[in-house]
């Protein structure tokens, strides 16, 4: 049995239909239980798939989109270390500047507030999304806010907005190793 927990965030970017084959089974093969969160347009997303479904038969656990009421106990287990794989611009933005608008928000900015466990961002995004003006303010703040940040070359060299070599897959075992290295710190 797994003693500590993943909290999975995915949302709208390119690599997430392929969370659950790419980085929640081997992430289980590695010992974590993983619990994932959704942002709205990712949960539509995997929804229209049948892969959210997928994902709850192989986590075992309800892969969160909505608030659950106050009255609700959390369907989750506590969480051991974040990882918010892919991140879109829009999703590191608002966690930058503590936007907690939606349930993967929420659990993430208060997690970045608290300070209580790791949390491991993976930008997906392009080039332009990198010379928007606010971006390198953003990833400061997330970097003094403890955050580590999966960017560079060595994870996603930027290509231009619909420029990705055709068939180029995300650094999935890469992403786990840093998730595993930062858990064990």
């Amino acid at each position: 049995m797994s003693t500590h927990t993943l909290g999975l965030i995915g949302s709208a970017a390119g690599g997430l239909e392929n969370i659950r084959t790419s980085l929640v089974e081997p992430a289980i093969a590695r010992g974590w239980q993983v619990a994932v969160t959704l942002t709205p347009t990712a949960g539509t997303w995997l929804e229209d798939t049948g892969e959210r479904e997928r994902i709850e038969a192989a986590t075992g656990l309800p892969c969160r989109v909505a608030p659950r009421m106050p009255r609700e106990t959390s369907p989750h287990p506590p969480i051991d270390c974040f990882l918010v794989c892919p991140a879109s611009a829009n999703t590191v933005a608002k966690l930058a500047l503590g936007l907690a608008d939606n349930q993967a928000l929420t659990t993430v900015c208060e997690a970045i507030g608290t300070q209580s466990v790791p949390i491991v961002v993976f930008p997906r995004i392009n080039a332009a999304h990198a010379r928007q003006p606010a971006w390198d303010s953003h990833i400061s703040a997330l970097e003094r806010a403890g955050v580590y940040l999966l960017t560079g070359d060595e994870y996603w060299p930027l290509h231009e907005p619909r420029g990705a070599p055709a068939g180029k897959d995300l650094p999935w075992s890469k992403i786990l190793d840093a998730v595993d290295a930062v858990s064990r710190t």
